[in-house]
């Protein structure tokens, strides 16, 4: 496969303009130009099913897909034509719209945790709700975070636990305590040093790691029993493990949980689901204090919303969930397959659910590298595929996963040569990709 001529030029003035204009040049850090090679396009015009095209011209094929927020594909057409009938009669009035409570009664439907619905934008606004209405539900003030989750919000209780707490008062970082997936002692320990102190425990219940001996029901059990509530973070999980989210999955049902991402194809919503006892304290119909929780101007939005109603039935009429889970398993195992058939399986780690795969590159000396990293999203995107990571959609087709497969093999020779060779880090052309969570730019 022959490697793609470039053109540039536009994306490198409009690259320039947006770092002149926007912080990091991108509102999003994990899309800044510190995380992808030299060569990587730097400004995408349009996207059609699993196609982007940058303001060059240059075709790519997108295994991304957005932050894993499309999976039916990028302009999917059902979901378009909805939010098209909805812009017609308006988008946000004074009061609300017949169609909030159409979604809310879908979501109560499908997930086993929702009693009762909240809306948002994005998933920090309805995980930080959780967080909020747990401290108010206990009257406590610690929260639990799992420390193997790499993301849950942009609020202080969770960026004041990461390395980039810049900005974050100690006494907000302190109140932020950390436990470990698959061991239940480091959050009993918590517990001892905390008696009556923890609001939450709050997690991701799948992501790469699979629970073992009962984790979860466990975690759930030591919460009711030390009077903490259990929230599931599903705003990756959901509407992808399974229709009701990774909870019905496990067979675990938290007190309270978070959606976003997949739910609207690409649109901005997310959802704060729980149980009616705990979720109606942040309604006006209790004698007790209130508690002032999800108030967006914007979370009523009706185009949204369609997009989600619209979303969710593709999902659930063609069995899309499926579909997920086979599209992923033909990727891992086709490169799996194919990074042994040219030696090279040494550099690369292959992990996760089908559904939600995971690739991580290795060095020289087998540590998993930024520089293997720069070096693999280099060669796949002068072959024509952005692949920062992997999110299986209904717009993957065959022919797209053997395409996909066939550039990361060819990616992985050069990979293996260079590593046999002179090193990986000669081969790369410009800088090295950067984590997003680093003290110093």
């Amino acid at each position: 496969m022959e490697k793609k001529k470039l053109k540039i030029s536009n994306n490198e003035f409009y690259a320039e303009k947006a770092n002149q204009l926007i912080p990091g040049g991108a509102h999003t850090y994990s899309k800044g130009g510190d995380q992808f090679p030299e060569i990587a396009p730097r400004i995408i015009k349009r996207g059609m099913g699993c196609k982007l095209w940058d303001v060059d011209g240059n075709e790519f094929t997108d295994m991304a897909m957005s932050l894993g927020t499309v999976v039916l594909g990028h302009a999917y057409g059902p979901v378009l034509e909805a939010v098209k009938r909805e812009l017609n009669d308006g988008v946000n009035f004074c009061l609300p719209s017949v169609i909030e409570g159409e979604l809310a009664e879908l979501l109560i439907d499908l997930i086993p945790s929702a009693e009762m619905v909240k809306f948002g934008k994005h998933g920090s606004d309805a995980v930080t709700g959780a967080i909020k209405l747990a401290r108010a539900y206990t009257g406590r003030k610690y929260i639990a975070r799992c420390a193997d989750d790499a993301f849950n919000a942009i609020h202080d209780w969770f960026i004041g636990s990461t390395i980039v707490n810049r900005g974050v008062p100690e006494e907000i970082q302190r109140l932020t305590l950390k436990f470990n997936y698959n061991d239940i002692n480091s959050c009993q320990k918590l517990f001892d040093e905390f008696p009556g102190q923890i609001a939450c425990f709050i997690l991701e219940p799948l992501s790469f790691i699979e629970p073992k001996d009962n984790f979860l029901e466990k975690l759930k059990a030591i919460c009711e029993k030390n009077g903490a509530l259990l929230i599931f973070d599903e705003v990756v999980s959901g509407f992808r493990f399974a229709l009701g989210g990774a909870q019905e999955f496990v067979r675990v049902t938290p007190h309270l949980s978070a959606f976003g991402k997949a739910m609207a194809n690409g649109f901005s919503v997310s959802a704060l689901v729980g149980q009616r006892e705990f979720m109606r304290l942040g309604g006006i119909d209790h004698d007790q204090e209130r508690v002032f929780l999800l108030s967006t101007t914007h979370g009523g939005e009706t185009h949204a919303l369609a997009a989600a109603i619209t979303s969710i039935n593709e999902i659930r009429n063609h069995n899309l969930v499926k579909y997920f889970w086979e599209t992923g398993k033909k990727l891992m195992d086709g490169i799996r397959k194919a990074a042994e058939e040219v030696g090279a399986e040494k550099y690369i780690n292959i992990a996760g659910y089908s559904v939600k795969p995971s690739f991580s590159f290795k060095d020289e000396a087998g540590n998993v590298s930024m520089v293997a990293r720069t070096l693999f999203l280099q060669e796949t995107i002068s072959r024509g595929l952005l692949m920062p990571y992997m999110v299986p959609s209904f717009a993957h087709k065959q022919e797209d996963i053997n395409f996909a497969i066939d550039c990361v093999c060819e990616a992985l020779i050069v990979m293996k040569e260079a590593a046999e060779g002179p090193g990986m880090a000669s081969a790369i052309k410009g800088g090295i990709v950067k984590p997003v969570f680093r003290k110093f730019n």
